[in-house]
C-alpha cells in the first residue's frame, strides 16, 4: 500500500485515500465519506452503529473492509476502517441521507445500462462511442480503439480455448507482449504515462494503439497455428507476438527519427487536440476578417 492519506475533495471536504500499487486499487477513509455524506457531528459513532447494522442484516462488505493507518486531524496516525469502490459504493447504498440519493441513483441506473446490454450487446459499443466522445477523443482514434477491444477479445478468447486462466495468468502473458513491444512493462508503461486505475490503452496515441494490436493480433494467430498446450507455450508465443511489433516499432523510429513510446496520457494528448483545434478556428476567424476588409 502506498500514498496513504492523498487527499480528495468532496464539496470542499477531505477525504483520506491510499492507493494500492499491487491491486492498482483506491481504498478510501469511510469515516470521512460517511462525514461528507451524513454531516454527523461524529460520523467514527454513526460509522460503527451502521457497521453492526449492516453485520446483523449478513451484509457481507462490511466484513471485508481493511484497516489501514491514516494521519488523523491531530496529525498523529491512527488506524481507520477503508473500502475500495466497490465496497464504498455497497455500503453508501445503505446510509438514509439527501447527499447519498445522487449515488444511488446512479448505481440504478448503471444496473438498469447493464441489464439493457446483456440483452443487446450493440449498446455497449454505442455507450462506449460516446463516452469516448464526451471525454475529447477525435473519431478516428475512437474507431482505433473499439477495433482494438475486438483486438483484445479474440486474443482472450484464443488464451480460453488453450487453458489459459483469467486474472494472474492473463496479465502475465499480456505484460510478455508489452515488454517484447514497448520494453516495458503494463505497469511500468501506465507509470511512464502518470496513470493508475485509468485504462492503458485509453491513453495511448494512435500509432501505439496500433502496434499493441498488431502484437496482439499477431499473437492470436501464431496461437492458432502452433496450439500450445502449456502455459511456457503460451508465454513463448506471446513473446513471438510482441517482437513482431517491436520490430515494427524501431522501424517507425528510424523512419521518423522519433520515439513512438510517449509519456503523454489521453488529458495531455487531447489538449493537444484542442489547441489544434482552437488555433484552426482561429485561422479561420482571421481569414474571414481579412476578406471583409
Amino acid at each position: 500500500m502506498s500514498a496513504n492519506d492523498k487527499i480528495q475533495l468532496f464539496e470542499d471536504k477531505r477525504i483520506r485515500t491510499a492507493w494500492d500499487k499491487e491491486k492498482e486499487e483506491w481504498y478510501f477513509s469511510i469515516v470521512d465519506v460517511v462525514a461528507v455524506l451524513t454531516d454527523s457531528p461524529n460520523p467514527q459513532t454513526y460509522w460503527r452503529v451502521l457497521k453492526k447494522r449492516l453485520k446483523d442484516e449478513g451484509n457481507e462488505t462490511v466484513t471485508s473492509c481493511n484497516g489501514l493507518k491514516m494521519t488523523a486531524a491531530d496529525g498523529k496516525k491512527r488506524l481507520t476502517d477503508v473500502a475500495d469502490t466497490e465496497q464504498l459504493l455497497r455500503i453508501i447504498q445503505s446510509i438514509p441521507s439527501p447527499k447519498a440519493e445522487p449515488f444511488k441513483m446512479w448505481l440504478a441506473q448503471v444496473g438498469k445500462e447493464r441489464i439493457e446490454e446483456t440483452i443487446d450487446p450493440e449498446l455497449t459499443i454505442e455507450r462506449a462511442l460516446e463516452t469516448y466522445l464526451k471525454k475529447g477523443y477525435t473519431r478516428e482514434w475512437i474507431n482505433q480503439r473499439l477495433q482494438a477491444i475486438q483486438v483484445r477479445k479474440e486474443l482472450t478468447d484464443e488464451w480460453d480455448a488453450r487453458g489459459v486462466q483469467k486474472g494472474v495468468e492473463y496479465a502475465i502473458l499480456t505484460d510478455e507482449i508489452s515488454r517484447a513491444w514497448s520494453g516495458m512493462s503494463t505497469r511500468q508503461y501506465k507509470n511512464l504515462k502518470g496513470l493508475k486505475k485509468e485504462n492503458l490503452r485509453d491513453n495511448m496515441t494512435t500509432l501505439e494503439l496500433v502496434l499493441n494490436m498488431l502484437a496482439e493480433a499477431t499473437t492470436t494467430e501464431i496461437s492458432k497455428q502452433k496450439a500450445p498446450t502449456t502455459f511456457s507455450e503460451n508465454m513463448a508465443i506471446a513473446r513471438e507476438g510482441g517482437e513482431v511489433a517491436g520490430i515494427a516499432r524501431k522501424a517507425a523510429e528510424e523512419r521518423t527519427g522519433v520515439p513512438v513510446i510517449t509519456s503523454k496520457n489521453a488529458s495531455q494528448l487531447n489538449q493537444v487536440v484542442t489547441n489544434l483545434l482552437e488555433g484552426v478556428v482561429a485561422d479561420n476567424d482571421d481569414d474571414s476578417i481579412e476578406s471583409q476588409q
